[in-house]
């Protein structure tokens, strides 16, 4: 949130809001590792209700074949009513005759945790905040896991040269997230 309360003031934020081109490139990189070694979690900051709603929904289900989570989050007053449509708690998300393999979306209005300002120095809203935006994560995974029969390898633990090399690999595309600073692990 506060990386969030930074950038605002510097970003331009306008419509149209058209999630399907980014989930459909999520979902090209979630599919590059099937094998239930990698599992991603792209997450969407929005301030607007979508514009493309059927593309959008073509490519949630689309990807719900793939190991990827997306979690969206809302911002600012907007009516955020048809996120919940792609947020598939009580049904299957479904359009076109095409039903998705398994719900791989969780929706959250930021507005729900907080008022006024964004300056939340309230340990205990932002625990509620992102125990609710990763609430579904863990389903979401097992899911993808059973439904591929994925069976958990043993853990074999790696050097830092190891990770960093094998996180550099999936980091080569431009807009991926920086590689996650590695801070107190010994060399091994």
């Amino acid at each position: 949130l506060n990386a969030y309360h930074k950038c605002v003031p510097v970003v331009r934020l306008y419509g149209p809001t058209n999630f399907a081109p980014v989930i459909t490139e999520a979902a090209r990189r979630a599919a590059k590792v099937r094998d239930g070694s990698h599992y991603q979690i792209f997450l969407i900051i929005t301030d607007g209700a979508i514009s493309d709603m059927s593309n959008t929904k073509r490519a949630i289900i689309n990807a719900s074949y793939l190991p990827l989570s997306i979690i969206i989050v809302g911002v600012g007053d907007e009516d955020f009513s048809s996120m919940n449509e792609l947020d598939s708690d009580d049904m299957m998300l479904s359009h076109d005759g095409k039903t998705a393999q398994r719900d791989i979306v969780q929706f959250v209005a930021l507005r729900d945790f907080y008022c006024g300002s964004f300056e939340i120095e309230n340990e205990h809203i932002m625990n509620m905040l992102a125990k609710e935006v990763l609430a579904e994560v863990p389903q979401q995974l097992v899911s993808y896991m059973e439904r591929n029969g994925v069976v958990p390898m043993e853990a074999v633990p790696k050097t830092r040269l190891e990770y960093t090399k094998e996180m550099e690999m999936f980091m080569q595309e431009p807009g991926s997230a920086p590689l996650p600073f590695l801070r107190d692990q010994p060399e091994r």
